[in-house]
């Protein structure tokens, strides 16, 4: 007994400041919580912003959102400065501390999201646009590009964390171009091509187990929305089987859309095959007549998207028109 005391009181020697903390180098099992010192001065500061937070929540609804984001860089810097000074495990007992006493939405993992939000907005201005319920969903990505990426998306589409969810869990970034990504890490210009994903995921939504160009079609069609968003943003629907005449032949565009932000007219031909050599005449054929017989003096150039079953990069790669480009389909 009197042994035991020894060590408590040796303890209390060596952590004058301490009330009840876990000490591995001391052997000391002491089960609670910093308050003293330094590591006091980062949990009362903490406490503190999250307080004011929950105040200003009551009180000015306008701004809740941005005092959301700048309360929780703020955190997310002490949680950082507490963590070089203390270790990672600072943030389970600042958890627990704050759990206690302020109630249940100060987990571990919330907190360790702030602390990566403090990381990824350090030096830059966060989106006012987005709230903390988006940027939760962009904090589990690791690739800043990528976060980058959806955070344009989010804002310049009005995205709810429902949608952002729905891109990222359908990996929408990972499927742009390499040359895309290049470009937005550069800030270069964007052209239409450059935002049709690859591959272009279409909704198989009565379980199709055989598909021709026309069942494809018909998918397409039941959700047109989705499938426009696949190609980019700002895409129009015009109509399908659109009947031109070549001659004294009627031919049939599987799919004639316009885009309104770079203001042109797209060909769609459908593929369930590889793509082949023929498919690229079809199609200039198409665009062609576009050109002609719709497109005014002020409009672009019409643009050919060719969606296949397998892409062939070498029948592209020799095709002489840069106007045409193809992408492969799945079903999901």
């Amino acid at each position: 007994m009197a042994a035991k005391l020894s060590k408590r009181k040796k303890c209390s020697q060596w952590l004058p400041n301490w009330k009840r903390v876990k000490s591995a180098a001391s052997g000391c099992k002491i089960d609670s919580f910093i308050i003293g010192g330094l590591n006091g001065f980062y949990y009362r500061k903490i406490k503190q912003e999250l307080i004011n937070n929950e105040i200003n929540k009551k009180v000015k609804n306008y701004s809740i959102n941005k005092n959301d984001l700048t309360t929780y860089y703020n955190v997310g810097k002490l949680l950082s400065d507490a963590g070089k000074s203390y270790g990672e495990g600072i943030i389970k007992e600042y958890s627990i501390k704050l759990t206690k006493e302020l109630g249940k939405n100060y987990s571990t993992r919330s907190l360790n999201y702030m602390r990566k939000f403090y990381y990824f907005q350090k030096g830059q201005p966060s989106a006012a646009q987005l709230t903390w319920s988006h940027y939760i969903e962009l904090l589990s990505l690791k690739d800043n590009e990528e976060i980058n990426y959806y955070i344009n998306q989010s804002i310049l589409l009005n995205l709810s964390k429902r949608e952002l969810r729905e891109k990222i869990k359908s990996r929408e970034y990972e499927r742009l171009d390499e040359t895309t990504k290049l470009k937005l890490t550069n800030e270069e210009q964007l052209d239409i091509t450059d935002f049709v994903k690859n591959p272009i995921l279409i909704k198989n939504s009565n379980n199709y187990q055989e598909i021709s160009e026309k069942v494809l079609q018909k998918l397409i069609l039941e959700d047109i929305e989705s499938f426009m968003v696949e190609l980019g943003n700002n895409f129009s629907f015009i109509g399908s089987e659109y009947k031109i005449k070549i001659g004294d032949k009627y031919n049939y565009i599987d799919l004639l859309l316009y885009n309104i932000e770079f203001n042109c007219y797209v060909v769609v031909e459908l593929k369930v095959t590889e793509l082949k050599k023929e498919h690229i005449g079809q199609i200039q054929v198409y665009m062609n007549y576009i050109d002609n017989s719709l497109r005014n003096v002020n409009q672009n150039k019409t643009i050919g998207i060719i969606i296949c079953k397998r892409d062939d990069k070498y029948v592209i790669e020799y095709c002489s028109d840069p106007r045409i480009i193809s992408r492969e389909y799945k079903l999901v």
